[in-house]
């Protein structure tokens, strides 16, 4: 909702400006707006109107959720979990759990695909969308991660937290001529920006920012002493950081009305002011340098990545700029070469060993033959492990993805975004669908899913929009239903049969990922592919 804000300040001359008019031009198509004839200014407020439209819409069909493929959408429509609006089916499922409403377990249980829906293919999808559109599609290139990317000799600030809205100013504040003479009259030798968090990929895939590190570094970022300013927006900001600065110089600034903290600064962000207010943000960090206290432990660990995959880049990277296609993936799969796809995404969690089942699931399935693909937490734990480098294939993955790897110059775990960019990989998925040779659904093709560290509610959410789209999901933690035998079997068993995914709990990471890939083999199996090349 607020980008979908931004973007209609954007067409009034604000400080935001349109960097992807064809990405623009494409999501007024999808949406149903009319952009023959029309400036970028003008078609990008009435895309901007029609996507808080959607937020209200109290009925009908969410025009994104019309992307995914027709077989998938007359399933939806056949159950009656087709979302008709954003806000709308919140409301509804809140109402649904309220005493005395709802009590048929499989109801509610629909009633939650819909609204999870509601945010994959409605909130999350127009948030990647417009963000796109905003910032500009991004594109792969070289960074850096691990606490190692901050700087003992610069003003170090650091973004954390969800909303590129904020963070993209902070990028642009940071250089500004005349704040870098005062960091450098200050003593410092420059401006440093690292991102924690999903903030962090948003401005890695578009700037090559480098990042700190994800959920679990925040408060390690903070006990280095050279973070001069920790500047926070929504979700996963841990409340105990206001606590933790306090025996530190760090100035912790908050910046949402959403989301004040206790003993924190708050300099509110007004998208209307925005390059003021982040100027000003960037100017706290620099007064707040001289103020450290020598006292520094910065880690030597920083690793090379590739990041800023997309649907669209994964799409030029297979077919090439003159004839885009996904008919090389598609043909690798149906070949062989490939096994097929896994998408690991999601949290680190305190009661987990931070990274340690992100990493050795990914490690397990490219050692199959499985291209993976990565957003979030997941992804920032990948990269630390320097699974997001080209050369990694021919360490430790199978011989028919090191062959993959070797002619397009891919990772075998491609960085596919923020948590909100899980929405890049339902558009994937409908892409191969769309290629042919895999099935008329999403449900048919050779992929799975998991969470293995989730943590967050949303990760509830992206999960269930996930299974609702047909996908095998397994999570490394169960929900807290195993009390209910009957809830457990109807979300791990019966639910395949109507949304032809289903959900998996598997703590172990190697075993998941045999899971997923015993899932893989049966769909393979179904659509009477080949064996695996190199099995």
């Amino acid at each position: 909702r607020d980008v979908a804000h931004t973007l209609f300040l954007a067409s009034q001359n604000s400080d935001y400006v349109i960097k992807d008019p064809v990405k623009l031009r494409r999501v007024a198509y999808s949406l149903g707006v009319e952009a023959a004839g029309k400036d970028d200014l003008t078609l990008a407020k009435e895309v901007a109107e029609r996507c808080l439209a959607e937020f209200g819409r109290q009925e009908g069909e969410l025009k994104l959720a019309l992307r995914a493929p027709e077989t998938r959408v007359e399933r939806w429509r056949r159950l009656g979990i087709m979302p008709r609006g954003i806000d709308r089916e919140i409301v509804e499922v809140l109402h649904r759990t309220s005493i005395g409403v709802d009590a048929d377990y499989k109801n509610i249980i629909l009633q939650g695909m819909r609204c999870a829906l509601a945010d994959g293919w409605g909130g999350s999808m127009i948030a990647t969308e417009l963000q796109d559109v905003l910032f500009g599609t991004p594109n792969p290139l070289r960074a850096r991660v691990n606490l190692g990317v901050l700087d003992p000799r610069a003003v170090n600030i650091v973004v954390h937290g969800h909303e590129p809205t904020l963070s993209e100013m902070v990028v642009l504040a940071a250089q500004d001529p005349e704040l870098q003479r005062l960091a450098r009259e200050k003593g410092a030798e420059g401006i440093n920006i690292a991102g924690i968090c999903c903030t962090a990929n948003e401005i890695l895939m578009r700037h090559g920012i480098p990042i700190a590190g994800n959920f679990l570094h925040q408060e390690l970022a903070v006990m280095t002493g050279a973070v001069d300013l920790m500047v926070v927006d929504v979700q996963c900001i841990m409340p105990a950081l206001a606590d933790l600065v306090r025996h530190f110089h760090t100035v912790l600034v908050t910046t949402s009305p959403k989301a004040k903290i206790p003993g924190a600064e708050h300099l509110e962000f007004v998208e209307e002011r925005a390059l003021e207010i982040a100027k000003e943000i960037v100017r706290m960090g620099i007064e707040n340098f001289p103020r450290r206290n020598g006292k520094l432990y910065i880690p030597k660990e920083a690793m090379d990545l590739i990041a800023g995959f997309t649907a669209e880049s994964v799409f030029y990277f297979l077919g090439g700029r003159l004839r885009a296609t996904y008919r090389p993936l598609n043909d690798a799969i149906i070949d062989g070469r490939l096994r097929g796809i896994a998408g690991i995404v999601g949290c680190n969690n305190p009661k987990i060993t931070q990274d340690f089942a992100h990493v050795e699931m990914a490690k397990e399935l490219i050692r199959n033959d499985v291209l993976v693909v990565t957003t979030g937490c997941a992804a920032i734990a990948d990269a630390k492990a320097g699974l997001l480098r080209p050369e990694v294939a021919f360490e430790l993955a199978g011989k028919g993805l090191q062959e993959i790897c070797e002619a397009v110059g891919i990772p075998p775990v491609l960085h596919l975004g923020s948590c909100v960019d899980n929405s890049r990989i339902l558009i994937a998925l409908t892409n191969m669908v769309h290629e042919g040779g895999l099935g008329d659904d999403i449900s048919d093709i050779p992929a799975a899913g998991a969470a293995p560290e989730w943590m967050s509610e949303k990760a509830v959410a992206i999960a269930f929009y996930f299974v609702a789209s047909g996908v095998f999901t397994v999570l490394g933690n169960p929900f807290p239903i195993e009390a209910s035998e009957n809830l457990t079997r109807f979300l791990t068993e019966e639910i395949e049969k109507l949304v032809g995914g289903k959900f998996a709990f598997e703590p172990d990471p190697i075993k998941a990922a045999h899971l997923m890939l015993e899932h893989i083999e049966r769909k393979r199996h179904a659509l009477k592919l080949p064996a695996p090349m190199y099995a």
